[in-house]
C-alpha cells in the first residue's frame, strides 16, 4: 500500500517532502525539515529532456501506457495557474538520477522510505513499471519542467481496497514535491485538483479518484479539501491512521 504525503503547506497544498507512497507510515514533519531539506536546481540537460516530442515518446503497449489507467502517456496537460501541468510516466533510463535525488532529500526521505543508492529507487519503479499497470510513476512536468513525483493507482486493485469500501475504478493519488524553489509556492492544491481532474477527464469509468493521507497531517487533509476532495472517513491502515479523501464525478464541479 502506498505512503501518503507527508507535511502539506497550508499555502501551497504541498509541503517539503509531500508524498503519499506505499506503505510508509506518515509522521508529522521534522521541526528542522525546511534547514535539512536539498534545494536541487535542475541543469540545463535535464530540463531540455522534457521537449515536446519526448512527451509523447512513451509506448502505448507499455504498462504505463495501458489499459488499466486508460493510457495516462496519452492524458495531454491541464491547465493550473503556475502554468501547463503534465503527468509523464517515468523512464528509468531518463529518470532515475532526478527521483533518486528528490528520494535523497531529507524531508522527502523521511516518509517516502527510499533515500540511498539509485538502486534503492530504481527497485521501487521497477516494481511498478515491471507489473501489470495497475500503478504508474509519473513526474509532473510544470511548464516543461519536472518538479514533482507522482503515483497513480487503481485503488480499487490495491491492498488498501481492504480497508475502505472501494468501487470499480477507483483511482488513487501519491505525490511528492521535488525540488525547495516548487514548495511553498501556492500551487500544491491547483495541481492535487488538476490531476484529479486529468484522472476523471481520461478515466470514463472512474467515479472517484481518493487518498488516503495521515490524519495527524492537518494541513495535508486541508489542501485535499481544498482540491474538492471531501473528508468521508476514517481509516486504519496498517502504518497509519488516515483520512480517507475523496473527490466524486457527481460533485467536482461544485467543490
Amino acid at each position: 500500500m502506498p505512503p501518503t504525503e507527508s507535511g502539506i503547506d497550508p499555502e501551497s497544498g504541498i509541503d517539503p517532502g509531500s508524498e503519499e507512497t506505499f506503505g510508509h507510515p506518515l509522521e508529522a514533519s521534522p521541526d528542522n525539515a525546511l534547514d535539512d531539506t536539498l534545494d536541487l536546481h535542475l541543469p540545463p540537460d535535464i530540463t531540455a529532456l522534457f521537449s515536446e516530442e519526448l512527451l509523447s515518446a512513451t509506448p502505448a503497449d507499455s504498462p504505463s501506457g495501458g489499459v488499466l489507467l486508460d493510457h495516462i502517456a496519452d492524458w495531454g496537460p491541464a491547465a493550473t495557474v503556475a502554468g501547463p501541468f503534465q503527468l509523464v510516466p517515468v523512464r528509468i533510463e531518463r529518470d532515475l538520477p532526478l527521483v533518486s535525488a528528490w528520494m535523497n532529500d531529507p524531508a522527502v526521505a523521511a516518509f517516502w522510505e527510499l533515500a540511498g543508492p539509485q538502486e534503492t529507487t530504481a527497485a521501487h519503479l521497477r516494481a511498478q513499471l515491471d507489473g501489470d499497470g495497475r500503478s504508474v510513476p509519473c513526474l509532473g512536468v510544470l511548464s516543461g519542467v519536472p518538479m514533482s513525483y507522482w503515483e497513480i493507482y487503481r485503488a480499487d486493485l490495491d491492498p488498501v481496497a481492504r480497508y475502505y469500501p472501494a468501487r470499480p475504478h477507483d483511482t488513487g493519488l501519491h505525490l511528492l514535491v521535488g525540488g525547495v524553489a516548487d514548495r511553498g509556492r501556492g500551487i500544491g492544491t491547483a495541481l492535487l485538483r488538476a490531476t484529479a481532474d486529468l484522472v476523471l477527464d481520461h478515466r470514463p469509468q472512474c467515479g472517484r479518484v481518493i487518498a488516503e493521507p495521515d490524519l495527524r497531517n492537518i494541513p495535508s487533509v486541508a489542501a485535499f479539501l481544498g482540491a474538492g476532495f471531501r473528508y468521508a472517513d476514517e481509516i486504519d491502515l496498517p502504518a497509519k491512521r488516515a483520512a480517507l479523501m475523496i473527490r466524486d464525478r457527481v460533485h467536482r464541479h461544485l467543490l
